[in-house]
Order: structure tokens, then sequence, then C-alpha cells
């Protein structure tokens, strides 16, 4: 009886695996054992960098918003404190892009921060 490869299958498999692989530079774009490691690891990481991110910007608005908190007379922690005290829903991308954008309405937050406060 004649061996069966499944050769549609195999080079199906091969050819998507090496698509993974573009831009990878030297042997780990076109040695399959080596294209598999590293496309796996890749894939890893990805994941775990788009966590990761998140992490990044909330950490950048957090930054942001100490900064224009002082200029106000406040500290990061007084300012979001005195905003849930007051009912205020504004989330922390937002405040940093008025604190940016529109200092105007970033002071008037802060000033309904302050009244919640005292």
């Amino acid at each position: 009886m004649v061996r069966v490869t499944n050769a549609a299958y195999s080079n199906r498999k091969r050819k998507r695996l090496m698509k993974q692989a573009k831009g990878f530079v030297g042997d780990r774009k076109n040695h399959r054992r080596l294209t598999s490691n590293c496309v796996l690891q890749a894939m890893a990481f990805n994941y775990r960098g788009r966590k990761q991110r998140k992490r990044d910007f909330r950490s950048l608005w957090i930054s942001r918003l100490a900064v224009g908190a002082k200029l106000h007379g406040l500290s990061y922690s007084k300012l979001i404190h005195g905003l849930t005290k007051a009912g205020c829903l504004i989330d922390r991308k937002m405040l940093s892009e008025m604190a940016i954008h529109d200092p105007a309405g970033f002071a008037a937050v802060a000033g309904t921060a302050q009244k919640a406060l005292a």
C-alpha cells in the first residue's frame, strides 16, 4: 500500500508558519524548526505586550494628572479622591487629555474636586 503524506496540509501549515515569520532575520525566517520556535516566542511576547501597553498608558495618564493636579494645589490622590466624592465619572484618560488640551476645563474639574474635599 502507498504511504499517504498529506502533502497539501503540510504545505499549508508550512506556508502559514513562514507567513507569520515575515520580517524575521537570518535562519529564523526560512528553517522550519527555528521558525516554529521563534514564531511561538513572538506570539507569547505579542500577547504579553498587549497587556503591558494598557498598564503603560494608565501610568502615563496618572503621571500627567499628577502634574496637572500640582499646578492647582492638589496631589494626584487628593484629586482622584475629591472627584470620587463629587461623583465625577470622568476616567483618567479623559482627565489627562483635558489637562493637556483644555487647561480651563481641567481647572474647573480640579476646583470641583477641591470643593468636594472641603
